[in-house]
């Protein structure tokens, strides 16, 4: 139990101790949440537990908050005072930050890996671009929080399983072939109109290059349909591996790549199509199989399969979410485009007519980005005059700055990326700010050996008494919590956030507070410190996927 959790029930004991003791009536008593307040001199902790239980055991606030204060039984307390209508001000002996900061060393590198949750398997789909070209900074943002949300997950505890899935069937793969069909005919000088829904990327005029060099005209006097059946096979292979090269230089892997094309060849569409129906949630009209998705709270019907048989996407998506749930996860997280908002409804209505839980569909919609350079909008690349793609970014700022700036920002909020600060070496860059705090605790580390000071097994931590000491050990204290809580929310920029402030009072304390030539107790107990602090900036890199370096 950390400290916030042992405060928060000797609170909870105290008010039980109160009401037994007849002090204040008995009712019901609300969750004790504790804050540290934004003003040291208001205490280490603050909490508005007295407020909250007012109205359930009919009493002033400042009554129950006294009756709290007189009950107390925390050997950690200093003194705690009432505050305005009945906030409780906790002032902690010393002593705690020595035995918070002994259990963080205790936990070495793995401080930060919260203990395992029995019982939920969580699904966590994201990226999912149609594999018809390469991908854009819209998809970057996608990877960036997509992997650091499952890096996240799996730190808090949870069984969790990274899956993209390849759009492989359908009209975008069949544009795919037909532009590329175009593009080889161009190369050998046939005269051919370029098809309407066509994809117009320099990509695409690469692939039909790489063909001609490797295969000449074989395809030249095939039959069309033949050819254009031999291009999907070829185009859909080299897509689909550049785009694993390129979220691999993105540090982004996935355990499982589900092809939507099974779905069609195993007839699960169809089959998904006879249990909805079964079910009472498929209808035919106008020739069309409908979804009853106003059932589930949807504002109109849809249709699965039109009236010429064809599939709409909302088909494989039943199919594939079908698919998902009978693996066996509990819980399913998707990760999709701001475009894609007016879809959610539709999809958990699907979920639900399955048989399943509607809420058991978690759908984390990502809003748009914005390129900055010297504050003017970047539109399209200079390359290639289109959309700038995830590669020319990493290219530009590199992969550490380019996911946490991905990263730093709530999922609800449009991201305007700034390519110059990105690349700045400054404290303005908060990148750099951070990593610059790892790397020169490993540069510590080196002067202490060239010094032949060795870390000792033990250290007295009630040595470290400075203003800066206190800081860094309380925010290290935190990091557990903002996981816990950071994971529940879906909320990666938080773990962004938390990290840059301990980098911050980790600077502040490295110019308070010397290591060497200090007495030597002192010395091995700021030694842990400084140890501590690098294995959790490194662990909150490592969910954001950046790199710690331990030079600069």
């Amino acid at each position: 139990m950390n400290m916030k959790e042992a405060l928060a029930a000797a609170i909870k004991a105290a008010a039980v101790k109160a009401i037994a003791a007849g002090t204040i009536k008995e009712g019901d008593l609300p969750e004790v949440l504790l804050e540290v307040p934004p003003q040291k001199e208001f205490g280490d902790f603050a909490t508005n537990f007295a407020m909250q239980s007012a109205r359930g055991l009919k009493c002033n606030p400042r009554l129950v908050a006294q009756a709290v204060i007189d009950n107390l039984d925390c050997p950690y307390v200093a003194k705690a005072e009432i505050a305005g209508p009945g906030f409780i001000n906790f002032y902690l002996k010393q002593n705690w930050t020595a035995e918070l900061l002994a259990s963080i060393v205790a936990a070495g590198a793995d401080y930060g890996n919260l203990p395992a949750r029995g019982g939920e398997k969580i699904q966590l789909e994201y990226v999912s671009a149609n594999p018809t070209g390469p991908l854009h900074v819209g998809h970057g943002r996608g990877a960036a929080v997509g992997s650091s949300l499952a890096n996240l997950l799996k730190a808090a505890g949870y069984d969790v399983t990274r899956e993209y899935y390849i759009n492989d069937a359908g009209n975008q793969i069949n544009n795919l072939a037909a532009s590329v069909n175009a593009r080889y005919l161009e190369e050998l000088g046939v005269d051919v109109e370029f098809p309407e829904n066509g994809y117009h990327g320099y990509d695409i005029v690469e692939t039909a290059k790489r063909i001609v060099k490797i295969y000449g005209d074989k395809f030249l006097h095939m039959d069309e349909q033949e050819r254009l059946h031999e291009f999907r096979t070829i185009a859909l292979k080299e897509k689909l591996a550049a785009l694993k090269e390129d979220l691999e230089a993105f540090n982004v892997t996935f355990d499982v790549w589900f092809s939507e094309q099974t779905l069609h060849d195993a007839d699960k569409i169809k089959e998904a199509c006879e249990l909805l129906t079964e079910r009472g949630y498929m209808y035919e009209k106008d020739g069309a199989l409908w979804l009853k998705a106003t059932a589930y709270g949807d504002d109109k019907d849809r249709v699965v399969i039109r009236d010429n048989g064809v599939p709409t996407y909302l088909a494989a998506d039943i199919a594939y979410h079908w698919n998902k749930f009978s693996r066996g996860f509990d819980r399913v997280i998707n990760l999709w485009g701001a475009d894609h908002h007016g879809y959610i409804a539709r999809m958990k209505a699907a979920v639900g007519a399955l048989g399943y839980d509607p809420e058991q569909l978690e759908v984390l919609i990502l809003q748009m980005v914005s390129l900055y350079r010297n504050g003017e909008l970047v539109k399209m690349s200079k390359r290639t005059g289109q959309s700038v793609t995830l590669n020319e970014l990493i290219e530009e700022v590199g992969t550490d700055a380019a996911r946490f700036f991905f990263a730093m920002r709530s999922i609800d909020s449009q991201l305007d990326f700034d390519l110059t600060l990105a690349t700045e070496k400054s404290n303005e860059n908060p990148v750099y700010y951070i990593q610059y705090a790892h790397a020169r605790i490993c540069s510590i580390m080196r002067q202490l050996a060239e010094e032949n000071v060795v870390e000792a097994a033990a250290a007295d931590y009630n040595l470290l008494t400075d203003a800066t000491e206190l800081e860094l050990i309380k925010k290290l204290g935190e990091y557990q919590e903002m996981l816990e809580l950071a994971a529940k929310e879906r909320a990666v920029h938080r773990v962004a956030h938390y990290v840059h402030d301990l980098a911050g009072l980790f600077h502040s304390f490295y110019n308070q507070c010397r290591i060497l030539g200090v007495d030597p107790e002192v010395q091995q107990a700021r030694i842990k410190l400084v140890q501590a602090t690098r294995h959790t900036i490194k662990h909150a890199l490592n969910i954001l996927g950046v790199s710690a370096p331990e030079r600069m």
